[in-house]
């Protein structure tokens, strides 16, 4: 199998058991790579991050952030964690989030959650550049049979972001997020719009303005 873990393509799924996925991204030719597992298939993600994706990213992080201080709203965000349930499923979402009385759910020290032992994350976002089609698809089921409560997908070329709310194995377009309620899609594609002219803390001070603004209140 070692000669075998230097061949697997990366980038794409390959039909592979759990075994061999475990043992591949183990593997030191893969120490930064992030995994996925699915309906006996793997995908092995070897492609650098982008400057595009990195700033959606760090956008997106810091408007959900921002949101949740303002709004006294408890979450544990994780970057690149690997949600894992064994031997069968494993992600490593851009970004995940524990929210509400599920923030401290899961102890510091802990290295791959697994899905055995904790909830799935409340909500889970991928940020696609050149690989949008699989955020749509292949993650996106995968995300759902998680039973991740929410999933967005942001797509960078396009300055959009796509919202599910995830339920009975499925999932839905929403234009408002469930899990932090009063946090419309719209305000975050206007951030990432105005990203594309503006340095990040003008985008910053331009959402907290916005959210400080906003009708919404946090009932207690």
């Amino acid at each position: 199998m070692k000669n075998a873990i230097a061949k697997v393509p990366t980038d794409t799924w390959v039909v592979a058991t759990w075994e061999e996925y475990i043992e591949a991204i183990a593997s030191p030719a893969y120490k930064q790579a992030r995994g996925y597992y699915h309906d006996g298939r793997m995908r092995i993600e070897m492609a650098p991050i982008g400057y595009d994706h990195s700033c959606d990213h760090t956008i997106i992080l810091f408007a959900v952030n921002l949101f949740c201080s303002i709004k006294g709203i408890p979450i544990t965000g994780l970057t690149g964690c690997s949600f894992r349930k064994p031997g069968l499923k494993e992600c490593q979402p851009d970004v995940a989030y524990y929210i509400g009385e599920s923030a401290q759910v899961v102890p510091r020290g802990t290295k791959i959650v697994s899905l055995d032992s904790y909830p799935p994350p409340d909500l889970a976002i991928e940020v696609g550049d050149t690989t949008l089609s699989d955020e749509l698809g292949n993650k996106r089921i995968l995300y759902e049979e998680l039973s991740v409560a929410e999933y967005w997908v942001v797509d960078v070329q396009k300055a959009q972001l796509k919202a599910f709310a995830v339920a009975d194995g499925g999932s839905r377009r929403i234009s408002e997020s469930q899990v932090l309620p009063g946090l419309a899609m719209s305000f975050l594609e206007e951030a990432l719009r105005r990203s594309r002219e503006a340095n990040q803390a003008q985008v910053g001070a331009w959402l907290l303005q916005t959210f400080q603004s906003s009708d919404y209140t946090l009932d207690n």
